[in-house]
């Protein structure tokens, strides 16, 4: 176990509870960031929607220069001008647009959301594995004692005649397999550490005891991955919508003021007293409206429409499928329960019969074949029965989840 440790706390030198854990995950994972910043692309957008609302401004100006002037027009043309813009009528194409943007907004919201909860059972399930292999390892290093105690013994013994190099060589055996499991498990053990840092995004070295409120309902709320599908069908059909108010009339209003300066004007303009216009202002009021397009904007609202369909039908089997989870969750609850009741009489049991036979063994009565066969039961009981405890703590996160409820505010 110290090996293990001196090979671990190098690479991880972080640590924090369960909960704190997921807290941190939130904020520093790489992929919550990236949905992070698409939602706030998507607010942006809804913000870029609104303001079409409003009217525009441009201003502008050019310069024109024609080598030799032409009869009545100057060399040289200089103009600047401003121009007030808006749209008076779209068809409802600003407030579909609008609608579109808050709902694709609100998918983004429930998308991101539902990946932290995602994250965080992700979490809770290496957490937990981790403590099962854990406590593997640890009823192993127990036994491993108890074999390296057994080899020191049969060792004597050798010295003393009174045992043969096949009792020595059936004790090593056993001792030297034990090690390579034990070394298997520290692998594992070191995976899950490295597979749990990267979902966390910090470095992390030892875990914490950790738990889970225990109770239990049948109700449970829609999870917001089938929220986030519903807001995304919601801004389909606005967008269908949409693509309607080009088939109405769209009426804009524009009033455009500019100015002028010239230079090399024509000397018969001069000679005549007249002069280029200086100023002016302009009023234009524009109607547009789709007539014939072949049915583009109807196969591109069509288009639109058997997407929400499809998205309607992955909605319906989403639903489906969480309160087929729900239901087996609360199975795995009772599945568990029995599981640890069952295990630790085994461990009871066990561990009685280890004792008495050691003795027994330790004073010649059993042989190493018995003792052996304890050992192994009593190691692997007690292993079955910590990794219950935690595969316990899984299943109630898994029920958590299931229901729609926040994991981090159920561990205790």
């Amino acid at each position: 176990m110290k090996k293990m440790l001196l090979l671990i706390v190098p690479i991880f030198i972080y640590a924090e509870s369960l909960k704190e854990l997921i807290s941190i995950a939130q904020s520093k994972n790489d992929l919550v960031l990236s949905k992070q910043y698409s939602q706030e692309s998507k607010a942006k957008s809804l913000d870029a929607t609104d303001s079409s609302y409003y009217p525009t401004l441009d201003v502008g100006g050019f310069y024109k220069r024609d080598d030799e002037a032409s009869p009545f027009q100057a060399g040289d043309t200089y103009s600047a001008s401003a121009k007030l813009s808006y749209d008076i009528y779209d068809g409802g194409k600003r407030a579909s647009q609008s609608n579109q943007a808050e709902y694709a907004l609100k998918a983004s919201v429930f998308d991101t959301t539902a990946y932290k909860k995602s994250l965080a059972l992700q979490i809770v399930q290496d957490f937990f594995t981790i403590k099962s292999f854990q406590a593997t390892l640890d009823a192993r290093e127990e036994a491993q004692e108890s074999l390296q105690k057994q080899l020191e013994r049969i060792k004597r013994f050798y010295d003393a005649r009174m045992a043969t190099q096949d009792d020595i060589d059936r004790v090593q055996a056993d001792f030297d397999t034990n090690i390579y499991e034990m070394e298997s498990i520290k692998f594992q053990i070191l995976s899950l550490y490295a597979a749990l840092s990267l979902k966390v995004g910090t470095n992390i070295s030892t875990l914490e005891p950790a738990s889970f409120h225990k109770h239990s309902s049948n109700d449970y709320e829609i999870l917001d991955a089938t929220r986030a599908l519903l807001s995304q069908n919601e801004s389909l059909k606005y967008g269908a919508e949409a693509i309607d108010s080009f088939y109405y009339p769209n009426i804009r209003v524009e009033d455009k003021y500019s100015i002028y300066e010239y230079d090399r004007l024509d000397s018969n303009l001069q000679a005549m007293g007249a002069s280029p216009l200086q100023n002016q202002n302009t009023l234009l009021l524009s109607v547009n409206f789709r007539i014939f397009d072949y049915g583009g904007l109807r196969d591109t609202k069509e288009s639109l429409l058997l997407n929400a369909q499809a998205l309607n039908s992955k909605i319906s089997f989403q639903i489906k499928e969480q309160e087929m989870q729900h239901r087996l969750a609360l199975s795995r609850i009772k599945t568990v329960k029995i599981r640890i009741k069952s295990a630790l009489s085994a461990l009871n049991a066990a561990t009685s019969a280890f004792k008495t036979i050691e003795k027994k063994y330790n004073a010649g009565i059993a042989d190493y074949i018995v003792y052996l066969d304890a050992l192994t039961k009593r190691t692997s009981s007690k292993a079955l029965y910590e990794s219950g405890l935690n595969e316990l703590e899984i299943a109630y996160a898994i029920f958590y989840f299931y229901s729609g409820k926040n994991i981090q505010e159920e561990l205790q």
